[in-house]
């Protein structure tokens, strides 16, 4: 199927690696020039060189900054400009007793998982509505509606997110500009994958042993196992082109079924 996105230019904050890389490889594979994001210069060359390699043939560049870094964000904000479409990847989590989560750790998480889509989208959804078109995406989780005890500070700014994409969805009302929320479940990112291997070798277990032991522990889930980043990155894919014009407003599931309740 062609998505319709060749020609189209997707900043994606937080693409070093996991669904934000997975999301880059699936734009770029489409035809999509693509400005990726990490925290450090060193993270954010070598992913740039990694999709180069890949021979998309496309534009591929790179923008690096700390979003918990009031001067970096500027930094980031300025090396912006023509983006026709934003996804609002980038995140911290954490699994933190909730009496142990200080106010520091609510601020660094708000500023990097919220305010980072606040200031990127404040910045980018009013040039999308003076050309005419854009998509912004917001990589949200099933976290953010079935808010995790053991990570509460990590669910809430999740479901910040979705609130937040829907307010922003009402500003582009009669256009060719949507805003949607990809409710995610869990995946097994690159974060994952580390803090899995780490609690495996603590525990003397192998980490897929570990891994499809976490997977059926979750009762809830159809699919029976961690979902792939590339697996949500097809889903955004979509999101972003011109084939999804009537979707806008909305928060879409890619959960493997784990939410048992509807949105």
């Amino acid at each position: 199927m062609d998505l319709q996105l060749a020609g189209k230019r997707a900043f994606i904050s937080g693409s070093t690696q996991g669904i934000g890389y997975a999301t880059a490889q699936a734009v770029a594979a489409e035809g999509v020039a693509v400005v990726l994001h990490g925290r450090t210069s060193g993270r954010v060359e070598e992913a740039v060189a990694r999709l180069r390699a890949e021979e998309h043939g496309v534009a591929v560049s790179g923008v690096a900054g700390d979003f918990a870094d009031d001067t970096q964000v500027r930094e980031v904000l300025g090396a912006l400009s023509a983006v026709d479409i934003l996804i609002n990847n980038v995140g911290l989590f954490e699994v933190k007793p909730f009496a142990e989560v200080t106010d520091e750790d609510w601020q660094l998480f708000f500023d990097v998982n919220v305010m980072s889509a606040v200031r990127l989208s404040r910045q980018l959804l009013p040039e999308m509505l003076a050309r005419g078109w854009g998509r912004i995406v917001f990589v949200s989780s099933e976290s953010g509606v079935n808010v995790p005890a053991d990570m509460l500070h990590y669910g809430v700014t999740k479901a910040a997110l979705l609130a937040l994409s829907n307010g922003l969805a009402k500003l582009t009302r009669g256009t060719e500009v949507t805003v949607n929320a990809l409710v995610g479940g869990p995946t097994y990112s690159d974060g994952v994958a580390t803090a899995v291997r780490s609690i495996a070798e603590t525990q003397g277990v192998s980490e897929a042993d570990l891994k499809a032991a976490i997977a059926r522990g979750n009762t809830t889930s159809l699919v029976q196992r961690f979902l792939e980043p590339a697996e949500l990155a097809s889903f955004t894919t979509y999101l972003a082109s011109p084939l999804s014009a009537a979707t806008n407003g909305s928060a879409l599931r890619a959960d493997g079924g784990t939410l048992v309740q509807l949105l």
